[in-house]
């Protein structure tokens, strides 16, 4: 049985966050913590011209959100976020420059110290066209005029953040694929994700794990040079490649094991070089 935990969904814009948040907080009986950005007065304004109003919508957010973070309380029942407190510097250093980045820099150090961190966050990824097509079906007025090249920059954004990201356990859950708001079954798959990781988090030494869509992978691997870990790489794809000469159409679980595998080994390998020093 699941003791009380702190999880937190992360993903670009539109990638459905605050719906799953809300899907699985009566699954795991749990309490919710959402962003509240619809209070921002500067958020409108910021989609029609985001150099002028990045700034004050960004200072604003800060401050929104520290806030929040202030009431977090794991006792007797889960708590469930639609978002990480880094997550507001991912957006600063996308449409901030200069003095203004730099002042929201020493604000930002002094508020992160004082933040717990989740037990898990879990990424959800999307492509572009599966995000535009999300934002569009739920038609808030203040995003219907947001610009795609602005999406797929913040998605990268992301891609980068978490291609490095070792602050807490890591679950990344694809939901190019994924209806988890009609689909039923989409809904349980990524419950059945997110428990199994979790029960591996608490039945484990307190350690640093990064999960992949609920398997284990740095601490469970053997640890590589990113050589090592690059024919590791080029075999993975050899695999790949003789699955898909017998699933044309890509769709037998064994085609699916080998791409895990070689996504696993690239992540590892971002891992590796983010980890030499600059």
């Amino acid at each position: 049985m699941l003791r009380p935990f702190y999880l937190a969904i992360e993903g670009v814009i539109g990638v459905g966050k605050t719906a799953l948040a809300r899907l699985l907080q009566p699954r795991f009986q749990a309490n919710l913590l959402l962003e509240v950005f619809e209070e921002n007065p500067f958020l409108s304004d910021f989609y029609a011209d985001r150099e002028r109003y990045a700034f004050q919508t960004q200072i604003f957010f800060l401050l929104s959100r520290y806030r929040q973070q202030q009431d977090i309380r794991v006792l007797d029942r889960p708590l469930i976020a639609d978002y990480t407190f880094a997550k507001d510097r991912l957006f600063a250093h996308l449409n901030l420059k200069g003095d203004e980045l730099a002042t929201y820099e020493l604000l930002h150090q002094a508020l992160a110290e004082k933040v717990v961190l989740p037990d898990l966050v879990v990424y959800l990824q999307a492509d572009l066209d599966v995000l535009m097509a999300r934002i569009a079906m739920r038609d808030r007025p203040y995003e219907r005029g947001i610009d795609p090249d602005y999406i797929e920059s913040l998605r990268q954004a992301y891609e980068r953040h978490f291609a490095c990201y070792t602050a807490t356990p890591l679950l990344i859950i694809n939901t190019n694929n994924l209806d988890f708001v009609r689909n039923p079954q989409d809904l349980a798959f990524i419950e059945g994700q997110i428990r199994t990781t979790l029960e591996a988090i608490q039945e484990s030494p307190p350690q640093t794990r990064v999960l992949e869509e609920g398997r284990i992978s740095e601490d469970i691997l053997p640890s590589r040079s990113p050589v090592e870990e690059f024919l590791a790489l080029t075999e993975a794809v050899g695999l790949l490649g003789a699955a898909l000469a017998v699933d044309s159409v890509g769709q037998a679980p064994a085609t699916h094991q080998a791409l895990a595998r070689v996504e696993n080994h690239l992540r590892r390998i971002q891992r590796l070089l983010c980890s030499v020093p600059k």
